[in-house]
């Protein structure tokens, strides 16, 4: 399986960690509530075990996972998907639309308010991720998933043996705590370039290129 080394994993953590705090700040305007998040933790792992250790994750039995995916292009290729629990994805739309809506209008928004939230997430990440390797990553619009974590990451193309790499993101309200998870399914020519690009970028920053 793909690895990086400690300074190579400390790096990523760092550049997402940066992704996730711009993520936040943006969720944090429309929610209305001081939105903190982090990636605590980032594994190379094959599909097979992403989609265990997300249905391990679930409140719910296995199939009640929501995802929003999109496809980048550019310094590397990559499907990248945001997924939670179904029930944490209903619980921040209705933190989005307020207690007023009710529950068949609150379902009825949800596909809409997570491709946004999505979009949010997965740019921030995505975005950082190019601002700092200096390359351009182009993204397609976010697609609605709702099913068992497999057949979201089965949606991707991905292949049983495919590595995906899966940021843990934990999202801590004023008065929730919500533990999403971001994947990007790679191929080995992705994962080279992805090592690559972060060697660079511990190089630009021990002053060394």
């Amino acid at each position: 399986m793909f690895s990086l080394s400690e300074l190579e994993n400390d790096a990523l953590i760092e550049i997402f960690n940066i992704g996730v705090g711009q993520a936040a700040a943006s969720m944090s305007a429309i929610v209305n509530e001081a939105v903190h998040m982090s990636v605590p933790s980032v594994s190379f792992i094959n599909r097979a075990e992403a989609a265990r250790l997300l249905d391990g994750k679930s409140a719910e039995p296995a199939g009640a996972i929501c995802g929003v995916s999109q496809h980048y292009e550019g310094a590397f290729s990559t499907e990248a998907i945001l997924m939670f629990p179904e029930d944490k994805s209903l619980e921040i739309v209705r933190l989005m639309v307020g207690e007023a809506v009710s529950q068949k209008e609150l379902t009825e928004m949800e596909q809409e308010a997570m491709c946004e939230i999505g979009n949010i997430i997965l740019n921030s990440c995505v975005g950082t991720l190019a601002n700092i390797f200096q390359r351009e990553l182009q993204g397609s619009l976010p697609q609605y998933h709702v099913g068992t974590s497999d057949e979201i990451l089965i949606a991707s193309g991905s292949q049983p043996d495919t590595v995906v790499l899966m940021l843990h993101i934990d999202f801590l309200l004023e008065k929730h705590q919500i533990h999403g998870y971001v994947a990007f399914v790679l191929d080995i020519s992705a994962l080279h370039d992805l090592k690559e690009q972060i060697n660079l970028y511990i190089a630009r920053a021990m002053g060394q290129a």
